[in-house]
């Protein structure tokens, strides 16, 4: 979870957001009108099963399979399962057939809903720090999920590396996304695949290099920016535990997100690539009030944008349902998906 760093000028008017904004439609258009038709539209999601037992054997640990029926009835139409498969690595970096299956079952339990399922590698800790260690373990990983489901469950979305970055150069990840791409595409030359930018303050998109005949590929960032007010009281840091409350919602706050959206917005434009914002969300010592702001102002920027979104995340912390009353916090599902009339 890196924000990225609006460097636009301070003095950005409310009025400049929204005519950043308007602008920025027909350029989200084109993009899309020059992507391939054949990708799907991913739409609105949320990040499930990061931090979950169902992996080791568990159940309701605390995810229940049929909350996937209140994420759909909610309006989600996918959802990105964050899946560590490198602690399931034996030896030669073999993953464990068993947890496969239960790869398998949960796979066919998003897809029986007709949600669309976005398989995450999520192992970020292990390839920000050893990049030569990720990169062994990240190639053995695609060869054997790809060879797995060549053929199987074409709505099924891969997702290359969740955060690239840390010890990682642009050249570096270049390297190693392109050769996941390539063993990806021996067994499945037309599966849907989320290759991310270099995740750094700044987001380095312009540098991200993408094999220019695959257009079967969906460009993905995230987004936590200001980072002192969507991580504000978390309290696994020693910085951000002591700061708020912070309020958001000022007519600076919206122009400076909306600067960084037009950086991600002309460069999509130009490669004519889909872009999914696959993260973003306020931890939950926010004030209320700036955290609902917040939410709906990154989610209708993305829909007015066309691109795709998944909320961070279902349950744990920043979550968005209530696992012990199983029912969605209300002011965060409202300020997500609006009520239609």
């Amino acid at each position: 979870m890196i924000a990225i760093r609006a460097r636009w000028p301070r003095s950005l008017s409310f009025l400049g957001a929204v005519l950043l904004l308007t602008s920025l439609l027909s350029h989200a258009r084109s993009a899309e009108q020059g992507a391939s038709r054949d990708l799907p539209k991913l739409g609105r999601g949320i990040n499930i099963l990061g931090y979950d037992g169902i992996w080791e054997g568990g159940r309701n640990a605390p995810f229940r399979l049929d909350n996937l029926t209140a994420i759909k009835r909610a309006g989600f139409s996918h959802v990105r399962i964050n899946f560590f498969g490198f602690k399931f690595m034996g030896e030669a970096n073999v993953l464990d057939e068993i947890v496969l299956r239960r790869l398998d079952a949960v796979i066919e339990d998003v897809l029986a809903r007709n949600l669309i399922p976005v398989l995450d590698e999520h192992d970020t800790h292990v390839c920000q720090s050893d990049v030569s260690g990720c990169g062994e373990k990240l190639r053995t990983f695609w060869r054997q999920i790809a060879e797995r489901y060549a053929g199987k469950y074409p709505a099924l979305v891969f997702e290359v590396l969740n955060e690239p970055g840390g010890q990682m150069t642009s050249a570096g990840w270049n390297s190693l996304l392109n050769e996941c791409l390539e063993i990806i595409r021996r067994t499945n030359p037309e599966r849907p695949v989320v290759a991310a930018a270099l995740n750094t303050d700044d987001v380095l998109i312009d540098d991200l290099a993408l094999p220019a005949g695959d257009r079967n590929l969906i460009v993905t960032f995230h987004y936590y920016a200001p980072i002192r007010f969507t991580h504000q009281g978390a309290p696994w840091s020693r910085t951000f535990s002591r700061i708020g409350p912070l309020d958001w919602g000022s007519p600076d706050d919206e122009a400076k997100a909306a600067a960084d959206f037009r950086k991600i917005s002309l460069w999509a434009e130009k490669e004519k690539r889909p872009i999914y914002l696959g993260e973003f969300g306020v931890y939950e010592r926010a004030p209320s009030e700036s955290r609902a702001r917040y939410l709906s102002f990154v989610a209708r920027s993305a829909d007015r944008l066309g691109w795709s979104w998944a909320y961070w995340q279902f349950d744990h912390d920043f979550a968005a349902f209530d696992s012990a009353r199983q029912a969605w916090k209300s002011d965060i599902l409202r300020a997500l998906i609006p009520p239609s009339h």
